[in-house]
């Protein structure tokens, strides 16, 4: 756990097997502790800076609240806050290192969050980007490793547009030894270097997992132990949202594209959902649906990782 203090997290993919499992484990025993806690936490007189230049409600609240759980104060900035009046990143951060411990950034460009972790010496959270959302998989790690027990010879079929979460799944699949198998339409499926990233991930250090890229939702989903998938229109593609529905027609996760997994599998969804449209209600309110306790642990996860880093 020595290794990850002072640590960034950009992408997931910056992190050894070992370490995700740190991270998980950590997160677990801190969800634990908070059940039972009967005493305030106690401030250490830390604080991080939450900046958000895509609003959320989700990130928002969690961060927040996985601050004030381990005492730190958290300083939220919105768009007119940070990087305003044409100031370059590099001079932003450069102030906010001098105030915060830790800089947690929610934008569109991943350029933006690296660049932002090239100037700053205190430890940088992607809170999500147009191509990475790391914070979101480490919670569905946990939560998968609650209903399942593990996560290694586990298959995971996403379902839907090859966006930030298909991005993301197939890294922490691939750190954890899972299969992870992405269905998208022609024109929406991950780009071919962040499949063949999460590949190289799997071969260096040898977890056995496998990573595909599929046309048919049904092939995905074929035996899946986890099936997953996210709205068709992301934040800043509300323009293109009739464009997409018609493109992603076949793709809806529906009961009879579930019974094509096994019979214990589990749906997860980042949320918000689009009901009727990536999923229909009786998927996503059924008893195979997990989606609450997958946004109820972006806290603990966020909690845990910031605890190892600072």
């Amino acid at each position: 756990m020595q290794s990850l203090k002072g640590r960034d997290l950009l992408t997931l993919g910056e992190l050894t097997p070992e370490e995700l499992h740190a991270v998980l484990e950590r997160a677990a025993a801190q969800k634990r502790m908070r059940a039972t806690a009967k005493h305030p936490p106690q401030p250490t007189g830390r604080s991080a800076a939450l900046i958000f230049m895509k609003p959320s409600m989700r990130t928002r609240v969690s961060f927040e609240l996985a601050c004030v759980d381990l005492g730190i104060h958290p300083v939220v900035l919105g768009p007119g806050d940070a990087f305003s009046r044409n100031e370059t990143i590099h001079d932003t951060v450069k102030v906010l290192e001098r105030y915060v411990d830790a800089i947690v950034i929610r934008t569109f460009a991943q350029a933006d969050v690296e660049e932002v972790a090239r100037h700053a010496s205190v430890p940088v959270v992607n809170a999500l980007t147009d191509d990475y959302h790391p914070c979101q998989v480490l919670a569905d790690l946990l939560t998968i490793v609650e209903h399942k027990g593990a996560l290694s010879g586990l298959r995971l079929a996403y379902v839907g547009d090859g966006n930030n979460m298909a991005n993301t799944l197939m890294l922490g699949g691939a750190l954890a030894g899972m299969d992870v198998v992405v269905a998208s339409p022609e024109g929406f499926e991950p780009k071919q270097r962040f499949v063949d990233d999460a590949v190289g991930l799997a071969e260096r250090y040898g977890t056995g997992a496998a990573v595909s890229v599929v046309r048919s939702p049904e092939a995905a989903v074929e035996g899946a132990d986890v099936v997953v998938t996210d709205t068709w229109a992301s934040m800043g593609q509300e323009a293109e949202h009739d464009a997409r529905v018609a493109a992603f027609a076949g793709y809806t996760v529906t009961p009879e594209l579930m019974a094509r997994a096994k019979p214990d599998a589990i749906f997860m969804h980042c949320l918000p959902a689009h009901r009727g449209e990536e999923v229909v209600d009786e998927v996503i309110d059924s008893a195979q649906s997990v989606v609450f306790d997958e946004a109820e642990n972006r806290l603990h996860a966020q909690r845990a990782w910031l605890s190892l880093v600072l």
